[in-house]
C-alpha cells in the first residue's frame, strides 16, 4: 500500500523541466489570451441562455459570480504552484508531490475527461452558431447531419469537422498555432464588445423581474452548470513548460484572464436577460438570438460569424491542455511512452494530439451538450477542490522552496475554496455522478493493471 503514496520531489520535477523537448514560446500576453480564449466561449455564447432559462433566470449573473469567486480562490492556488513548479501537468503534477502517485493518477485521468468533454461540449455549441450563420445565407444542412442520434439524427457533422480542423492546427506546433489562437481571441472579444454596444440600448429592466424565479437553489444549480466555463486558467497551468519566465508570466496570465472573463460574463448576462425574458433564452446561440429579437439581424449575423471564429479558440485551448496532461502522465510511466513522444521539428506531441482530437470529435458528434457540460463540471470542481488541499500540504512539506507568488491566508482561503467546490458538486444531477463514477473506476483499473507496475518511481527504485 505504501507504493500508492509515492511522491515526486520538487527537484526531480525541475530537473525534468530542464531536459524537456518543448519550445518556450509563450509570454504573458500569449498566456492571457490563451486563458481568455479557453474561458470566454461556450459560457458566454452558449450556456448563458440555457442556464438562464432552466436554472437561474436573470440571477444567472449570480451563478457566474459565485462560480467566479470559487474559481478566484482556486486561481490563487494555481498561481503559487505554477510560479514555483513550472512543469506541465497541472493538478496532476501538484498532487504527485503532495499526496502521492495514486491520487495523482486519478486526477490526471479526471483532467483528461474534463478537457475531452469540454472540447466536445464547446464543439456542439460551435455547431449551433455555425448552422445559424449558414441559415443567414439561406443554406440549411440536412437535419440528420446536425443532430445527434438521441434527437433523431445521425451525427453532428460541423462539431466533428471543427474539432478535427483544430487538431490539425495544433499538430503543427505551439509557435505556429498560438498566432491562430491570438487572432481568434481578438475576434471573439470584438464581437462581445459589439453585442454590448448594440444591446445595451434595448435593455428593459422589467425583464429582470422576477430576478430569482427558481430560488437560491436555482442559483447554485446554475453555478454548478457553468463552472467548466471558467476552466481556462487550468489550461495555462498545463502550458508551464512552454512559457518564457514562468515565475512571472503564469500568475499574470491566470489572474488577469479570470478577471476579464468574469466581467464579460456579468455584463453580457445583464444585457441578454434585460432584452429577452429569461424563459425564452432556451437556445444554444443565445447572443445571436437576442439580437434577432430586437431586429438587429445584420449585427446578429456578424455575431454569429464572430462566434464561429471565437468559440474555436476554446476548442483549441482544451485539446492543447489534454495533450499536455497525457504527455505528463506518459513521461512519468503512468501511461505508455508513445503519449510523451514529440515531433523533433515542431515540438508537438502529434500522436496524443490526434488521439484527443479524434475522440473529442466523436463525442461531440454523438452526445448531448447538457450531459457533456455536467460531466466536465464535476471533474473540474474535483480538480479545483484538490488543488486547494494540495497547497495547504505543500506549504507544510516544502516551506523553503522559492515561490514567485504566495496564496494569502493559508490554510483558511484554500479551505474555503475546497468547501465551495464540493458544495457546487452536490448540486449536479445523479446521472452525472453515475457516469463520473464509471470513468473513475476505469482509471483505477488502468492504474493497477499498468501504471502501478511501469511508473518511473518504481522502476528507478528497483534499478
Amino acid at each position: 500500500m505504501k507504493n500508492l503514496f509515492k511522491k515526486k520531489s520538487v527537484s526531480q520535477l525541475l530537473e525534468e523541466n530542464r531536459s524537456i523537448s518543448f519550445k518556450k514560446t509563450l509570454g504573458a500576453f500569449d498566456l492571457t489570451l490563451l486563458g481568455i480564449g479557453a474561458t470566454i466561449g461556450t459560457g458566454v455564447l452558449v450556456l448563458t441562455g440555457l442556464v438562464a432559462a432552466n436554472d437561474s433566470g436573470p440571477a444567472v449573473i449570480l451563478s457566474f459570480m459565485l462560480a467566479a469567486i470559487v474559481c478566484g480562490f482556486t486561481a490563487l492556488c494555481y498561481a503559487e504552484f505554477t510560479s514555483t513548479i513550472p512543469v506541465s501537468g497541472s493538478v496532476y503534477t501538484y498532487l504527485y508531490i503532495t499526496i502521492g502517485e495514486f491520487a495523482a493518477h486519478l486526477m490526471g485521468w479526471v483532467l483528461l475527461s474534463v478537457y475531452l468533454l469540454t472540447t466536445s461540449a464547446v464543439a456542439s455549441g460551435w455547431s449551433a452558431y455555425f448552422n445559424n450563420f449558414l441559415k443567414s445565407f439561406g443554406f440549411i444542412l440536412p437535419k440528420e447531419l446536425i443532430t445527434i442520434p438521441t434527437d433523431g439524427g445521425l451525427f453532428n457533422l460541423p462539431a466533428i469537422a471543427v474539432t478535427l480542423f483544430i487538431t490539425f492546427i495544433l499538430s503543427r506546433g505551439t509557435k505556429e498555432s498560438k498566432k491562430v489562437n491570438n487572432f481568434m481571441v481578438i475576434v471573439k472579444l470584438s464581437i462581445i464588445v459589439l453585442f454590448i454596444i448594440v444591446g445595451i440600448f434595448h435593455v428593459q429592466p422589467m425583464n429582470w423581474t422576477p430576478f430569482m424565479p427558481y430560488g437560491i437553489s436555482g442559483v447554485f444549480a446554475g453555478s454548478a452548470a457553468v463552472f467548466f466555463a471558467f476552466l481556462g486558467f487550468d489550461a495555462l497551468a498545463t502550458s508551464a513548460e512552454e512559457v518564457k519566465n514562468p515565475q512571472r508570466n503564469l500568475p499574470i496570465g491566470i489572474i488577469s484572464s479570470l478577471i476579464v472573463a468574469t466581467l464579460i460574463y456579468i455584463v453580457v448576462c445583464l444585457i441578454m436577460t434585460g432584452i429577452v425574458p429569461y424563459y425564452k433564452l432556451d437556445v444554444t446561440e443565445a447572443m445571436a438570438y437576442t439580437l434577432h429579437s430586437i431586429g438587429a439581424d445584420i449585427t446578429a449575423n456578424i455575431i454569429a460569424i464572430g462566434a464561429v471564429i471565437g468559440i474555436t479558440a476554446v476548442i483549441f485551448a482544451n485539446i492543447y491542455a489534454a495533450t499536455r496532461i497525457l504527455f505528463s502522465m506518459s513521461r512519468d510511466g503512468l501511461l505508455p511512452k508513445v503519449f510523451s513522444k514529440t515531433n523533433r521539428k515542431t515540438g508537438a506531441p502529434i500522436f496524443s494530439t490526434w488521439l484527443i482530437g479524434t475522440l473529442a470529435s466523436l463525442v461531440a458528434g454523438l452526445v448531448d451538450l447538457t450531459q457533456l457540460s455536467n460531466l466536465a463540471n464535476i471533474g473540474a470542481l474535483l480538480a479545483f477542490g484538490m488543488i486547494s488541499i494540495s497547497i495547504i500540504i505543500f506549504r507544510k512539506t516544502h516551506p523553503g522552496v522559492k515561490r514567485g507568488f504566495r496564496v494569502p491566508f493559508v490554510p483558511i482561503l484554500p479551505a474555503i475554496s475546497f468547501g465551495s467546490c464540493f458544495l457546487l458538486i452536490f448540486n449536479l444531477p445523479n446521472k452525472t455522478w453515475l457516469y463520473f463514477s464509471l470513468w473513475l473506476l476505469l482509471g483505477v483499473l488502468i492504474y493497477f493493471c499498468y501504471s502501478y507496475r511501469y511508473n518511473h518511481l518504481s522502476t528507478e527504485k528497483n534499478n
